[in-house]
Protein backbone atom coordinates (compact mmCIF):
# COMPACT_ATOMS: atom_id res chain seq x y z
CA UNK A 1 0.00 0.00 0.00
CA UNK A 2 1.43 3.35 -0.97
CA UNK A 3 2.04 6.05 1.57
CA UNK A 4 -0.53 8.27 -0.17
CA UNK A 5 -3.29 5.62 0.02
CA UNK A 6 -2.50 4.98 3.68
CA UNK A 7 -2.71 8.71 4.42
CA UNK A 8 -6.09 8.97 2.61
CA UNK A 9 -7.47 6.00 4.55
CA UNK A 10 -6.29 7.47 7.83
CA UNK A 11 -7.80 10.87 7.01
CA UNK A 12 -11.12 9.26 6.00
CA UNK A 13 -11.25 7.22 9.19
CA UNK A 14 -10.62 10.27 11.36
CA UNK A 15 -13.36 12.25 9.54
CA UNK A 16 -15.84 9.42 10.06
CA UNK A 17 -14.95 9.17 13.72
CA UNK A 18 -15.35 12.92 14.22
CA UNK A 19 -18.68 13.29 12.43
CA UNK A 20 -21.84 12.92 14.52
CA UNK A 21 -23.74 9.74 13.84
CA UNK A 22 -27.43 9.76 13.06
CA UNK A 23 -29.66 9.12 16.04
CA UNK A 24 -30.78 5.52 16.17
CA UNK A 25 -34.53 4.98 16.01
CA UNK A 26 -36.07 3.98 19.31
CA UNK A 27 -39.44 2.51 20.18
CA UNK A 28 -41.38 4.73 22.60
CA UNK A 29 -44.73 3.54 23.94
CA UNK A 30 -47.44 5.39 25.82
CA UNK A 31 -50.32 7.80 25.35
CA UNK A 32 -50.47 9.36 21.89
CA UNK A 33 -52.40 12.58 22.34
CA UNK A 34 -54.03 14.89 19.79
CA UNK A 35 -56.17 17.25 21.91
CA UNK A 36 -56.54 20.06 19.35
CA UNK A 37 -55.74 20.62 15.65
CA UNK A 38 -52.03 20.37 14.87
CA UNK A 39 -50.99 19.38 18.39
CA UNK A 40 -49.65 15.86 18.91
CA UNK A 41 -47.43 14.43 21.59
CA UNK A 42 -46.47 11.15 23.22
CA UNK A 43 -46.43 10.69 26.99
CA UNK A 44 -44.26 7.71 27.89
CA UNK A 45 -42.52 6.58 31.08
CA UNK A 46 -39.76 9.17 30.52
CA UNK A 47 -41.99 12.19 29.95
CA UNK A 48 -43.64 14.13 27.14
CA UNK A 49 -42.27 14.02 23.60
CA UNK A 50 -43.59 16.74 21.28
CA UNK A 51 -44.52 15.43 17.83
CA UNK A 52 -46.19 18.51 16.32
CA UNK A 53 -47.52 21.81 17.54
CA UNK A 54 -49.94 24.07 15.75
CA UNK A 55 -48.02 26.44 13.48
CA UNK A 56 -44.82 24.40 13.82
CA UNK A 57 -42.35 25.00 10.99
CA UNK A 58 -40.23 21.89 11.38
CA UNK A 59 -42.58 18.91 11.29
CA UNK A 60 -40.79 15.60 11.98
CA UNK A 61 -39.57 13.64 8.98
CA UNK A 62 -41.85 10.74 8.14
CA UNK A 63 -45.14 12.21 9.36
CA UNK A 64 -46.73 10.37 6.44
CA UNK A 65 -46.11 7.26 8.60
CA UNK A 66 -48.32 8.70 11.36
CA UNK A 67 -51.82 7.20 11.19
CA UNK A 68 -55.16 8.73 12.05
CA UNK A 69 -55.18 7.76 15.74
CA UNK A 70 -58.97 7.82 15.89
CA UNK A 71 -59.12 4.63 13.79
CA UNK A 72 -58.11 2.42 16.71
CA UNK A 73 -59.13 2.09 20.34
CA UNK A 74 -59.58 5.80 20.99
CA UNK A 75 -60.98 8.29 23.50
CA UNK A 76 -62.49 11.49 22.09
CA UNK A 77 -62.20 14.39 24.53
CA UNK A 78 -62.66 17.45 22.31
CA UNK A 79 -64.94 16.73 19.37
CA UNK A 80 -62.80 14.73 16.93
CA UNK A 81 -59.69 15.09 19.08
CA UNK A 82 -58.45 12.85 21.86
CA UNK A 83 -55.94 10.16 22.72
CA UNK A 84 -55.00 6.53 22.22
CA UNK A 85 -52.33 4.08 23.28
CA UNK A 86 -49.48 3.17 20.98
CA UNK A 87 -45.81 2.82 20.16
CA UNK A 88 -43.89 5.21 17.95
CA UNK A 89 -40.66 4.10 16.30
CA UNK A 90 -38.84 7.42 16.10
CA UNK A 91 -35.72 9.49 16.44
CA UNK A 92 -35.84 11.94 19.33
CA UNK A 93 -34.01 15.05 20.44
CA UNK A 94 -33.80 15.64 24.18
CA UNK A 95 -34.74 19.01 25.58
CA UNK A 96 -31.88 21.10 26.96
CA UNK A 97 -33.98 24.13 28.01
CA UNK A 98 -34.89 23.83 31.72
CA UNK A 99 -37.81 26.26 31.28
CA UNK A 100 -39.49 23.90 28.79
CA UNK A 101 -41.42 21.09 30.49
CA UNK A 102 -41.33 18.46 27.71
CA UNK A 103 -38.66 15.76 27.77
CA UNK A 104 -37.90 16.51 24.11
CA UNK A 105 -39.27 16.24 20.62
CA UNK A 106 -39.65 13.58 18.00
CA UNK A 107 -37.59 14.50 14.94
CA UNK A 108 -38.40 11.53 12.67
CA UNK A 109 -41.25 8.99 12.62
CA UNK A 110 -40.57 5.54 11.14
CA UNK A 111 -43.79 3.86 12.18
CA UNK A 112 -46.64 3.87 14.65
CA UNK A 113 -48.44 0.87 16.12
CA UNK A 114 -51.75 1.61 17.81
CA UNK A 115 -52.49 -0.56 20.85
CA UNK A 116 -55.60 -1.27 22.92
CA UNK A 117 -56.22 1.36 25.61
CA UNK A 118 -55.99 -1.37 28.26
CA UNK A 119 -52.27 -1.75 27.45
CA UNK A 120 -51.48 1.80 28.58
CA UNK A 121 -54.02 1.71 31.41
CA UNK A 122 -52.21 -1.33 32.85
CA UNK A 123 -48.78 0.35 32.69
CA UNK A 124 -48.16 1.93 36.10
CA UNK A 125 -45.14 3.84 34.72
CA UNK A 126 -47.36 5.98 32.49
CA UNK A 127 -49.05 9.20 33.58
CA UNK A 128 -52.79 9.52 33.22
CA UNK A 129 -53.79 10.87 29.80
CA UNK A 130 -55.01 14.47 29.66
Amino acid sequence: MSLRVAALLLASASLLAASPSAAAPENRCGWIQNPTPGNNWLDDRDGTWIITTQGMDDEPLGMENFPDISTGDYVAVNGNYGYTCGCVKAETEKNTDPSFSAKGKITAVYGVKLLPLKTCLADRNLPKPE
